[in-house]
């Protein structure tokens, strides 16, 4: 099925100054404050927002309701792998000055846009050009390093506590969009309609169990929205004190062992750890976006507004006590470096081998088309002799970190 436009605003193409942000937003009406900070970060520039259904049900909405100029938003509608590949869209998308994903079926994004010239342009966009990002629902649920795919269909929370290794507990990891601040990471939405605490409880037992390194969790409910700054601060907004609004930020209790007691298949998760498995800040969204979080460090000495929960799991039954305790954790070293992990490479623009400061897990090359061109396991050397001359875009990848880099092939 081929790409649809639908374009509102002044068809040339602008280059403005922009700042990278991301804005997550639980789902249902989009919160208007959250949504004027997403656009103040594109400098005015062109928004693209991309699904795989619908129509054009934002254009007017970020053109013109909010009072933030932008020179244009432009819907596209991708509904198929060819349409993802196809060259208007790649262009348009490194074009945009902000992108917004709206919702949908998060399995349909990942099946159609996955390894394809539309992956490629939102995480050039992402860790490149550094533009504000964001989505609603289904738009949210792929932005984190892990994700829920649903692509056996959605799961409730009691079936998912019940059998960690169900049918329908299908989770994607480090393949998709690769935001710094959200390694480590996966998000729910629609979190109070229904209650979704324990499968996403569930997911984040089954990440620990399966890679033996603990996740983290951010939520929204339906009409909140975390606003996340290049600095690493979560802003949440929504409708508090009138609507009870909230967003999470869930970490297994650093007190070792925190690893689940049970998380097997066929049987109920367990994942109890005196009362205190998850710790959890629970913030109120309002319309200043006044209680905070800080995902540099997931700990209590930047977190405003909200207070502490801990969360634990007995035989598939989820409990949570109020006016808990903060975390309290001391940085080990590894950790300390692994949150301060950058990756290095050299020469640039290169001829034949490129070297870099670390051995990487994992080196994807990709052409500018997003077709996948070369990868490497354990190195931190490689050559590249063989590529023809031209710019590539190359994922780094160690430890479950990701990071993109362009470079030119003499």
């Amino acid at each position: 099925m081929p790409y649809i436009s639908y374009f509102t605003g002044d068809t040339s193409n602008v280059v403005k100054p922009t700042q990278y942000r991301l804005c997550l937003m639980g789902g249902a009406t989009e919160d208007d404050n959250a949504m004027k900070w997403f656009l103040n970060g594109s400098g005015g520039g062109d928004i693209v927002v991309i699904r795989v259904t619908g129509s054009n049900s934002y254009n007017n909405y970020l053109f013109s309701s909010l009072g933030i100029i932008v020179n244009s938003v432009e819907t596209i509608v991708i509904p198929s792998i060819s349409a993802a590949n196809d060259a208007y869209v790649r262009r348009r998308l490194r074009e945009a000055e902000a992108v917004f994903i709206a919702g949908g079926n998060q399995n349909d994004y990942i099946s159609y846009w996955k390894n394809t010239a539309v992956d490629s342009a939102l995480n050039y966009l992402i860790n490149v050009k550094k533009i504000p990002f964001g989505g609603t629902s289904a738009g949210m649920a792929v932005q984190g390093q892990a994700y829920y795919m649903a692509s056996a269909g959605s799961i409730t929370s009691p079936v998912a506590l019940s059998n960690p290794y169900g049918n329908l507990v299908t989770i994607g990891n480090n393949d998709f969009l690769h935001h710094t601040i959200l390694n480590k990471v996966i998000t729910d939405t629609h979190y109070d309609n229904p209650d979704r605490r324990g499968r996403q409880v569930t997911f984040l037992a089954r990440l620990f169990q399966d890679s033996a390194k603990a996740f983290y969790g951010i939520a929204c409910d339906e009409y909140t929205a975390v606003c996340i700054d290049s600095s690493g601060i979560a802003k949440v907004y929504g409708g508090f004190p009138t609507y009870d609004d909230n967003a999470y930020f869930i970490q297994p209790n650093c007190v070792l062992p925190s690893n689940p007691e049970n998380c097997q298949a066929s049987q109920s998760l367990t994942w109890n750890r005196s009362g205190k498995a998850l710790k959890v800040y629970a913030i109120k969204g309002t319309s200043l976006g006044a209680g905070s979080f800080d995902l540099k460090n997931w700990q209590n000495s930047n977190a405003t507004g909200g207070s502490w929960q801990d969360w634990f799991v007995i035989n598939g039954i989820l409990s949570v006590t109020n006016s808990a305790t903060p975390i309290s954790c001391i940085t080990t070293n590894l950790e300390k470096i692994n949150m301060e992990l950058k990756f290095d490479f050299y020469p640039s623009p290169v001829e034949n081998t490129m070297s870099y400061n670390i051995v990487l897990d994992e080196i994807i090359i990709k052409d500018v088309t997003g077709k996948l061109i070369l990868t490497y396991d354990n190195t931190n050397k490689i050559n590249i002799e063989g590529l023809s001359p031209g710019i590539y875009f190359m994922e780094l990848r160690r430890d479950n970190f990701t990071e993109v880099k362009k470079f030119v092939k003499l």
